[in-house]
């Protein structure tokens, strides 16, 4: 069987590569009434992911594509680990995991139950609080000391938020010097993510903490597939820093299937994976548009406040499923936030 697998690893990555890059880019959002005339136009700039990529890995565009005599060799034994389960560096479900996603789905889920659940976890409540009182989500200067207060204070639906990224901060928090920018880089972006899809989903009357969670994978999927491109070629005694081509052929291709796994590996409820399928491969008349949105917009704002080159208003607005009302409301949130948190490198 590993035989097969790694045949059709080759024959995936040598002779269709274009086309598996193509299938699984971040962006898959068309434009709104649209004619067959227009269709030259439903698609949106290719170069935003090449601009996030330049941002996240800190290179420029020639170096982004820039060709690697080993790429050929570490893709395929990336894609094998993909397809066997078999990645080194997938983060473990959170053992608390399961009895918070029951309790924040309850309707009934009181105060004290949810404390309880934190408190039976040290490094959680110690993350938790740490989170709760960080610039993207404290309360204007009230200072939170307790999981008991933290969850008066922002209550049921502002806990969920501040679990979720507990739960998935210590994952994704720099090893080491020469992952911290890309690290750092990578938080800053799923959190923006996550906030602008949490907030388009409460206009499409959704779940918006589920929305949020889902929002964050993107990120923590980034991070991992850096850290296990790393693990590969330490393993073939390669570089031991991966060049940004290879990371963002890396990346492009695998971004999805690694959101999947996660997904799958932590027995997240089978509407995350309808999301994130429906964000790579998004039906012409479907409805779930939150995700999708939420990771074009946080990625647009977040590199706009970064200064990076990004998109344009009016190719944004074409491009997303709500109103430029509510799309100034989202973007106003985004900001705030990204404000809250200061300039970063």
């Amino acid at each position: 069987m590993p035989g097969f697998f790694s045949w059709v690893s080759g024959l995936f990555s040598k002779k269709q590569p274009a086309h598996a890059a193509q299938e699984t880019r971040l962006f898959n959002n068309t434009a709104k009434n649209l004619s067959a005339s227009d269709d030259t136009e439903a698609k949106p700039p290719p170069r935003l992911e090449e601009h996030l990529f330049c941002w996240l890995l800190d290179t420029q565009p020639a170096l982004l594509n820039k060709n690697s005599s080993s790429s050929d060799k570490v893709l395929a034994e990336l894609e094998r680990r993909l397809q066997t389960n078999a990645m080194e560096e997938l983060p473990r479900k959170p053992g608390t995991l399961p009895m918070l996603m029951r309790a924040l789905s309850a309707e009934t889920t009181d105060r004290k139950h949810l404390t309880d659940i934190i408190l039976s976890d040290p490094s959680l409540t110690d993350q938790l609080l740490q989170v709760a009182n960080s610039p993207q989500f404290k309360p204007g200067d009230y200072l939170i000391e307790s999981v008991d207060q933290a969850v008066f204070v922002l209550g049921l639906n502002g806990i969920r938020n501040v679990i979720a990224a507990a739960v998935m901060r210590p994952m994704m928090a720099a090893r080491n010097s020469s992952e911290a920018l890309f690290a750092q880089r990578a938080w800053r972006w799923g959190l923006t993510c996550a906030r602008s899809a949490e907030m388009i989903a409460r206009i499409h009357n959704d779940d918006t903490s589920a929305h949020f969670m889902v929002g964050l994978l993107p990120s923590l999927a980034y991070i991992t597939i850096r850290r296990e491109i790393a693990a590969i070629c330490r393993a073939e005694n390669l570089d031991s820093e991966p060049e940004p081509a290879l990371l963002r052929l890396a990346l492009a291709r695998h971004q999805w299937a690694t959101c999947q796994l996660l997904a799958n590996v932590w027995a997240l409820p089978p509407k995350y994976h309808a999301w994130l399928l429906s964000a790579e491969r998004p039906a012409p008349k479907q409805e779930n548009w939150p995700l999708l949105d939420g990771l074009l917009v946080g990625t647009r704002e977040v590199l706009r406040h970064a200064r990076q080159r990004n998109l344009a208003e009016e190719d944004l607005l074409k491009l997303v499923h709500i109103s430029p009302q509510q799309l100034d409301q989202v973007r106003a949130a985004v900001l705030s936030m990204l404000k809250e948190s200061g300039n970063e490198p």
